[in-house]
């Protein structure tokens, strides 16, 4: 669906298919009461949960287990100026299931800092909205100059 502010709504699955194609995003969660972000590398796991590996004794984990977060990713063309946004909310729980942790070890994200003990979070994928800047600046449909 194409608005008139130059935007195109994203339906889940398109949200879902340019989420899996995206190498980092962002997890925005609480801390001390006031909203943080912290970018991180994911993996889209087929039910459209999004899978996170990390350090056992990170603030991360303390933070965000039993809690309802935010994770969005994107790609930006600044040149075109166009691009796509998706935000996926959800609750978010470490992974304790021992047949579900062997498998997201051997085909889970990879850390790009090795942990000695790493526990995996996933992030119920609850709500799922898109959106696509299409066509560069426009203001309710009109090309407007750089």
């Amino acid at each position: 669906m194409y608005r008139n502010d130059g935007f195109r709504e994203l339906d889940r699955q398109e949200s879902l298919r340019r989420l899996a194609r995206a190498a980092v995003g962002r997890i925005v969660h609480t801390r001390d009461a006031l909203p943080a972000v912290l970018p991180v590398n994911f993996l889209l796991a087929e039910d459209g949960a999004v899978l996170l590996r990390t350090s056992a004794s990170s603030e991360l984990v303390r933070a965000v287990d039993g809690a309802v977060v935010a994770f969005e990713a994107d790609e930006v063309d600044v040149a075109a100026q166009s691009g796509w946004s998706v935000v996926v909310t959800g609750p978010a729980s470490v992974v304790t299931d021992p047949d579900e942790h062997a498998h997201l070890v051997r085909t889970g994200p990879r850390s790009w800092v090795p942990w000695p003990v790493e526990v995996f979070i996933r992030i119920e994928a609850d709500l799922v909205t898109g959106r696509e800047l299409v066509g560069g600046r426009t203001l309710y449909g009109v090309e407007l100059p750089p």
